[in-house]
């Protein structure tokens, strides 16, 4: 098997945002440019599957809610159960004696994917809700 060689391209930046490009290098502990560069592009790419609603992603749903809201519970539990094949996993953590914070984790189609999340956000009773979506791997080198 032939093993593949990095392609090279040139970047032409203002010398300020070049200093600025090697602190945050430095201060997340790349060796180089290039690796730091390379994580930037594969973060663009999980970020722009997840906006166009193309490809497979993971990902976690967060959500805050109030367990004392008639119905809450029952509702996001509806919508987990009717969305099932895309959930691997839920945790449930009691934050205090009304606010819950649950968190799935979700692989699917990007666009299904969106769907569920919004669903569950905007689920009455739901105090905040967020998507973060990276990537199954498969895909990125």
């Amino acid at each position: 098997m032939k093993k593949e060689t990095a392609a090279r391209f040139t970047v032409s930046l203002p010398p300020a945002l070049m200093r600025q490009l090697d602190a945050m290098t430095a201060e997340k502990g790349y060796t180089n440019r290039s690796l730091a560069i390379a994580d930037m592009i594969r973060g663009e790419l999980v970020e722009h599957r997840q906006k166009t609603g193309t490809g497979e992603i993971a990902g976690t749903i967060t959500l805050v809610y109030d367990h004392h809201k008639q119905h809450v519970q029952e509702t996001l539990t509806d919508i987990q159960h009717d969305h099932h094949e895309l959930i691997i996993s839920t945790l449930h953590v009691h934050l205090d004696h009304h606010n819950c914070l649950e968190v799935l984790i979700v692989r699917g189609p990007a666009a299904r994917v969106k769907r569920i999340a919004d669903e569950l956000i905007a689920a009455k009773g739901v105090k905040h809700g967020k998507l973060t979506v990276t990537t199954t791997g498969k895909d990125l080198p």
